[in-house]
């Protein structure tokens, strides 16, 4: 069967109007369900390889992928996004996309190595010319995943996706442990992501049996490449703005300051990438299949804020009252220093999981000259705070990054929404129940270890989990809470229900 006979069945996207919510909700559900075990598997990685490295190993990684991942939010060119977000795309469309994706996946393969040695200088660390050049394959297998990840998420395939995320994870993780304990050092933390990125990449060829043709010139994908470039430009400027923190520190203070201070990001930002991550992946494509009613696609990203809000707050709240417990009991005592730096960052988790749906907002509606445009008003506040606070350490950058992201956030909601039916107060009151309930949980597990004081990290921990349960049991008592919590409950229970049928029968 050649590509173009296939070409119906990977790109037709009929199916999905007949029951889209319920698609969204279940393919939600089961996209969770499978972050659920990518994040247990992380954890372990990320336990394990603490105590057999040192923060200097990370923080030799972190200087290169700090660099690198400022071309990573430009590789796909955005063209993902494009043959997602699009309505109609055809096999030779897509071909022609794909090529463009693995020429750039090339370029910029060959662009890192030629920099290996700059960043050696910049440095002054010659071991990054051998890691930039190992970490500069990660842009050529991109490339090569980019559209069949694309048509994945077109046509929302999510136990596809769920099956070849695990499975990846399941390789990588014990590849990096493996290679940790035979003494490969700082290689294993490398060698998790390439063999992540490789075996994703090959399983998606498989599961989407598309073969791309040959480019075509005739393909009318200027428009697709216009709306591409400006997503990847705003991707690229946000990527910026998040690996600036690391570069400043790498360059000032050295490998291991940086250490500890992208380790702490890292463990505070991984359950909120595990959440991101798959509501991206149902969101995006919801949000361009409604995206001609703005009222429905208003009432979609609420929801979806809410729900991510009910999840994420509650793990955020108590990540910041357990900081040390947690840092000491996942990474090990020689990392306590960065249980300061875990509590500045949690200022701005909770703002960077609503920035998350804003940027899927404007990418669902086609509009990426807005995107790119309010990429680059905040990009240089954030870096400007970053370099602020440098002379003050890795909490200085920390607390200033963090304290200017939640000033100009207001601003950017409300350029995000113009043109929209959304507006503050509706976003107000989708994410005031979870919110106070958050707040009402760190209140009451502060108090509860200011008046126990115990002294051993575990008994820490579990005073604290004791002062959320306290107060979250307090927050039920009040009506709408209950209510809102009720309404989830049953949204889950419904969707669970109505997966399991389509799961055995797709087993069977």
């Amino acid at each position: 069967m050649t590509g173009q006979q296939q070409a119906p069945d990977a790109f037709s996207i009929e199916h999905l109007h007949a029951d889209l919510k319920g698609r969204s909700v279940r393919g939600g559900l089961l996209t969770l369900s499978s972050q659920g075990a990518q994040f247990l598997m992380q954890s372990v990685a990320t336990v394990v390889l603490a105590r057999l490295l040192t923060p200097a190993d990370f923080g030799l990684v972190a200087m290169v992928t700090a660099i690198t991942g400022l071309a990573q939010g430009f590789a796909d060119l955005g063209l993902s996004e494009a043959t997602i977000q699009h309505p109609e795309i055809n096999h030779n469309q897509v071909s022609t996309l794909f090529w463009i994706n693995v020429a750039i996946g090339l370029a910029l393969t060959l662009i890192a190595v030629a920099l290996a040695p700059v960043l050696a200088w910049f440095y002054r660390e010659p071991r990054l010319k051998d890691i930039t050049f190992l970490v500069s394959l990660t842009f050529l297998i991109g490339g090569l995943r980019v559209q069949h990840d694309a048509l994945l998420s077109r046509q929302m395939r999510f136990k596809s996706l769920a099956i070849r995320d695990v499975t990846s994870y399941v390789l990588a993780v014990s590849v990096a442990i493996t290679m940790a304990l035979r003494g490969f050092g700082y290689w294993s933390i490398i060698a998790l992501p390439l063999t992540l990125n490789s075996s994703q990449m090959a399983l998606s060829w498989v599961l989407v049996r598309w073969i791309p043709g040959l480019p075509r010139r005739d393909t009318k994908v200027l428009s697709l490449l216009a709306f591409g470039g400006n997503v990847a430009a705003s991707y690229l400027i946000y990527v910026v703005n998040r690996s600036a923190d690391n570069v400043l520190i790498g360059w000032y203070w050295g490998a291991s300051p940086l250490g500890l201070y992208s380790r702490a990001y890292n463990l505070l930002m991984l359950p909120v990438r595990q959440l991101s991550s798959p509501a991206r992946s149902v969101a995006v494509p919801a949000f361009s299949r409604v995206q001609a009613d703005p009222e429905r696609l208003a009432r979609y990203y609420l929801k979806t804020v809410n729900l991510i809000m009910w999840i994420s707050a509650p793990i955020i709240g108590f990540l910041c009252v357990a900081a040390v417990p947690v840092i000491v009991l996942i990474l090990g005592n020689r990392w306590r220093e960065a249980a300061l730096v875990f509590q500045i960052l949690a200022i701005s988790a909770l703002g960077q999981l609503l920035l998350d749906p804003t940027v899927w907002l404007f990418v669902s509606r086609g509009q990426s000259q807005r995107l790119l445009k309010l990429m680059l008003i905040i990009s240089p506040i954030l870096i400007g705070s970053f370099a602020i606070g440098l002379p003050f350490g890795i909490k200085g950058v920390a607390l200033c990054g963090s304290l200017v992201l939640l000033a100009i956030f207001p601003w950017m909601l409300t350029f995000s929404f113009r043109g929209t039916s959304l507006t503050l107060q509706r976003l107000g009151r989708a994410i005031l129940y979870p919110l106070s309930v958050c707040f009402a949980g760190v209140c009451s597990a502060e108090l509860t270890l200011h008046l126990s004081a115990p002294q051993r990290v575990v008994s820490q921990l579990m005073v604290t989990a004791l002062g959320f349960a306290v107060g979250f049991s307090l927050s039920m008592l009040i009506p709408p809470v209950r209510e809102e919590v009720m309404c989830l409950r049953t949204l889950f229970s419904k969707s669970r229900s109505a997966a399991l049928p389509e799961m055995a029968e797709s087993s069977s």
